[in-house]
C-alpha cells in the first residue's frame, strides 16, 4: 500500500526547521567520516553527534548581523557544542552544505510526487477500464472527427503518466547530489573518500566534477521534469473543460451539494478545478525558464542562482504536489454522462463514418480522388439539409454503382469501428 502525504507534508520539506535539520545532517555526516578516516578524534565527533543543535531564533538573531547564514548556523550550533565545534565544517566550504542538504530536500519531495503519481496512474487505470467500452465523438480541430471511446481518451493519459514516472525517477537522480570538494571542487582541504563517504551515507550521489556548487543544469532538469508533468495535467484539465461545456455536456467536474457556481446566476455550474490546475500549470513553466536562467553562473560559482531557488524549488514542488493530488480528486469525482455522449456521436447523422465508405469505395477499385469527390459531395449536402448521411448515400447513382445497399449499411457499423481499442489497452499493459 502506497503512503498517501497531504500538502503539509510536502510544505514540511520546505521549511526553516527542514532546512536546518538537513544542513546539521550534512555537517554531523562529514565529522563522523573524517573521524572514521583517522582525520580527526572520535571523542569529537561523538560530542558533535550529541550535542550538535540549533536554535532558529538563535541563527536569525547572528545572521542579522553577520550577514551569512551558513556563519549564522555554524555559530549557533557551535554555542551548544563547545571546543570540539572547531572540527564542523572542517575543509568545508558553505555550497558543500548548502547543495548537500538541498539535494537532501529534493529527494523527499520527488519520494511524495513518485506517490502522487502512482496514485493518479491508478485512478486512471481504474477509469480507463470502467469507460473502456463508453463510445463518444472523437474531435479534432474540435471537429466531430470519428468514434472513439472515453475510456481510449482516459489510457492516452494513463500512457502520459508512466512517461512521466520514468522521467521524475530519471531528474531525481540527477538531482539528488552533494558535493564536500572545497571552495572550488579542487579537494584542497578535504578528501575525495570524504566526500564519497559522506554521499554514501546520506543516500545520495557525488557530483563527479564540481566547481564551489553542484552543477545548476541538474536542477534546471528537476523543475522542467515538474513543468512537463504539470503541462499534461493542464492537458487533461482542458480537455474537462471542454467536456464540460453546456453545448457539449458529456464530462462534468463534480460539484458539492452546497457548492456554488456564479454569485449571480443560480444555475451556473463551472470547471473551477480545471481552471484553476490550468493556471497553475503557467506557473511551473515559469519556473522552468527560470531554472535555466540559474544554469550559467560566473566562473566557479556566483549567488545568483540562490535567490531564485528559494522560490523556485520549493514552489515548484509544492505547486506540482497540489495540482496532482487535485487532479486526482477531479476524476474521482467526475460526472460522465454516457447518454450525451451517445447523443453527441450521432449528431451528425452518420458523417463520421465517412473514412469507412471512402476506404470501401477504394477496395471496390475507385481512385481514392475519384471516392473522396463521391463522398465529400455527399457528406456537405447531408450537412447542408439536415439529412441522413446514408440515406443520402443510398440515393447516390454513382455511388451505386460500386457498392450495395447492404455494403453501405456495413460501413456504419460502431462496433467495426472501435474494434481495436482492446489492442491499444493491450500496449499500455491494460
Amino acid at each position: 500500500m502506497i503512503a498517501r502525504y497531504s500538502l503539509p507534508d510536502m510544505a514540511a520539506v520546505w521549511t526553516d526547521q527542514a532546512k536546518y535539520e538537513a544542513w546539521l545532517k550534512v555537517e554531523v555526516a562529514v565529522v563522523n567520516s573524517l573521524a572514521k578516516f583517522g582525520l580527526i578524534p572520535s571523542e569529537a565527533a561523538q560530542t558533535i553527534s550529541k550535542k550538535a543543535e540549533f536554535d532558529i531564533k538563535r541563527i536569525e538573531e547572528i545572521e542579522a548581523e553577520v550577514h551569512h547564514d551558513v556563519i549564522a548556523f555554524l555559530t549557533a550550533v557551535a554555542e551548544n557544542v563547545g571546543p570540539d565545534a572547531r572540527y564542523i565544517h572542517h575543509g568545508m566550504t558553505s555550497s558543500d552544505v548548502l547543495d548537500s542538504a538541498l539535494a537532501l530536500q529534493l529527494k523527499k519531495a520527488g519520494e511524495i510526487l513518485h506517490d502522487d503519481l502512482f496514485q493518479l496512474k491508478e485512478t486512471l487505470s481504474r477509469l480507463a477500464v470502467q469507460y473502456k467500452e463508453t463510445a463518444m465523438i472523437g474531435r479534432t480541430h474540435g471537429v466531430h472527427a470519428e468514434p472513439i471511446t472515453f475510456g481510449l481518451k482516459l489510457v492516452t493519459w494513463y500512457s502520459e503518466i508512466l512517461r512521466h514516472q520514468k522521467r521524475l525517477k530519471s531528474a531525481l537522480e540527477q538531482v539528488a547530489v552533494g558535493k564536500i570538494s572545497g571552495a572550488v571542487g579542487t579537494f584542497s582541504h578535504i578528501e575525495p573518500r570524504i566526500e564519497e563517504d559522506v554521499c554514501r551515507s546520506l543516500g545520495i550521489i557525488a557530483e563527479p566534477a564540481a566547481t564551489q556548487v553542484v552543477a545548476r543544469d541538474r536542477h534546471a532538469e528537476w523543475v522542467s521534469a515538474l513543468a512537463l508533468i504539470a503541462a499534461s495535467i493542464e492537458k487533461f484539465a482542458i480537455e474537462i473543460r471542454h467536456l464540460h461545456r453546456t453545448e457539449v455536456g458529456e464530462v462534468m467536474e463534480g460539484f458539492g451539494k452546497k457548492q456554488k457556481g456564479s454569485s449571480a446566476m443560480p444555475h451556473k455550474r463551472n470547471p473551477i478545478l480545471c481552471e484553476r490546475l490550468t493556471g497553475m500549470a503557467r506557473l511551473l513553466r515559469g519556473h522552468a525558464q527560470a531554472a535555466l536562467e540559474n544554469v550559467a553562473l560566473w566562473h566557479e560559482r556566483d549567488i545568483s542562482h540562490s535567490s531564485v531557488e528559494r522560490v523556485i524549488l520549493p514552489d515548484s514542488a509544492l505547486t506540482l504536489h497540489y495540482m496532482l493530488r487535485t487532479f486526482d480528486k477531479v476524476l474521482n469525482n467526475l460526472d460522465v454522462h454516457a447518454e450525451t455522449m451517445a447523443a453527441n456521436l450521432g449528431a451528425t447523422r452518420g458523417a463520421v463514418y465517412s473514412e469507412a465508405v471512402l476506404l470501401t469505395l477504394a477496395d471496390k477499385g475507385v481512385s481514392r480522388e475519384d471516392a473522396y469527390r463521391m463522398v465529400q459531395r455527399n457528406g456537405l449536402e447531408a450537412a447542408h439539409n439536415d439529412k441522413d448521411f446514408k440515406q443520402v448515400l443510398l440515393l447516390d447513382s454513382e455511388i451505386l454503382q460500386h457498392l450495395s445497399p447492404a455494403e453501405i449499411d456495413n460501413c456504419f457499423d460502431l462496433g467495426k469501428a472501435l474494434h481495436r481499442v482492446d489492442e491499444v489497452f493491450a500496449r499500455v499493459g491494460l
